[in-house]
């Protein structure tokens, strides 16, 4: 019994340590949240070069894109300015 009490101890520790060291792994991994803006005559054109900013600022930084890029756009005296955000992890 003493035997079997060591064998589950030694497996709950090792559990541990490996758990503990896949912590220590996502905390290193920084995410932000990236974006890109343009303000352009048209809201097509401003969607292009807001998503081609945001790719930059992603790229910029030495990180990978995860997830859906969101984009909004806004009417401001007579241009189309719009917004490219999307998260990126290193």
């Amino acid at each position: 019994m003493g035997k079997l009490h060591h064998i589950v101890l030694t497996a709950a520790a090792a559990a541990l340590a490996l758990g503990g060291a896949a912590i220590s792994v996502e905390a290193k991994s920084s995410c932000v949240r990236a974006g890109g803006t343009a303000t352009m005559i048209t809201e097509d054109l401003a969607k292009f070069m807001a998503n081609a900013a945001l790719k930059n600022s992603i790229s910029g930084m030495g990180a990978k894109p995860v997830g859906e890029v969101s984009m909004s756009c806004s009417m401001n005296m007579g241009m189309s300015n719009c917004t490219a955000k999307q998260k990126a992890c290193k």
